[in-house]
């Protein structure tokens, strides 16, 4: 067996590379300067800031609402934590949608303003325009393809996508397209494992799944999901490795009822 590259830093080349030599790549999403180096230092190959940190870091129900700004702004706390990881950030809602020329424009910002490597866009066809501008601008675009959760009030559900023949059909030739057009990699969320498959062969670009199986190029998980730090969250996919729910609401627990019972701070514990 060859040894695996080692890789000082991850570039989108690097990826690639992984894909041909049937080495799989590890993605997290990080939000902020202290989650990030955590994930960075464990030896993460990816780190997406995700616009999911509407959701996980705001509270919102769904990632419409985070901005560009916004984005920005946890994008650069996880740039300044970061020495190995390729750093892809999401372009939010309503920045690339309608206009290739505000695509262009939203994800400049981001390169410029958070140190950010990539970007993330959701969609296929109907995007193609602003994928194409942004990519002649020299900016790495990382293709999402499958339930795009920008689009949760047109599908009205978090259900699994592609199943009809038609959808799929589509799918894979949207996944052929974001190659064709320069995309170098793809991410798909919750779809058949079996069409998962079918596209990670179909193309030479790295595909992420996230509930697409174990026959793609790479996993990415929310990290907050992951290691247990939200519990209302149980879709099928999602493996915890911690509970850190209950551990932090013990240790916290336990603090109050110290501070309370003047067993915090002890005499070792003052100056």
């Amino acid at each position: 067996m060859t040894n695996k590259k080692q890789y000082k830093r991850v570039t989108v080349k690097s990826l690639v590379e992984m894909k041909a030599a049937n080495e799989k790549i590890s993605m997290l999403t990080a939000y902020d300067y202290t989650m990030a180096k955590i994930v960075d230092g464990a030896g993460i190959d990816v780190i997406l800031v995700g616009d999911s940190a509407s959701n996980v870091m705001a509270g919102h129900e769904t990632t419409l609402p985070i901005t560009l700004d916004q984005m920005i702004y946890h994008a650069s706390s996880v740039v300044r934590a970061i020495d190995r990881a390729l750093v892809v950030v999401d372009l939010p809602f309503g920045t690339y949608q309608s206009d290739s020329k505000e695509a262009l424009r939203s994800a400049i910002r981001i390169m410029k303003e958070s140190g950010g490597h990539a970007v993330k866009l959701e969609g296929g066809k109907e995007i193609k325009d602003s994928i194409k501008k942004i990519l002649n601008a020299g900016i790495p675009v990382m293709g999402h393809l499958g339930l795009t959760p920008q689009s949760i009030y047109k599908f009205g559900t978090y259900t699994v996508r592609a199943k009809e023949e038609e959808e799929a059909k589509q799918l894979l030739k949207d996944a052929k397209m974001l190659e064709r057009i320069g995309c170098f990699a793809v991410v798909l969320e919750k779809i058949p494992a079996k069409l998962a498959k079918e596209v990670a062969e179909s193309v030479s670009i790295p595909v992420i799944g996230i509930g697409a199986g174990a026959d793609v190029d790479g996993q990415v998980l929310v990290l907050h999901d992951m290691i247990g730090m939200t519990h209302e969250f149980n879709p099928r996919f999602l493996r915890r490795y911690m509970n850190l729910y209950e551990t932090m609401t013990n240790s916290i627990g336990q603090y109050v009822s110290d501070v309370k019972s003047s067993d915090f701070p002890n005499a070792e514990e003052q100056y």
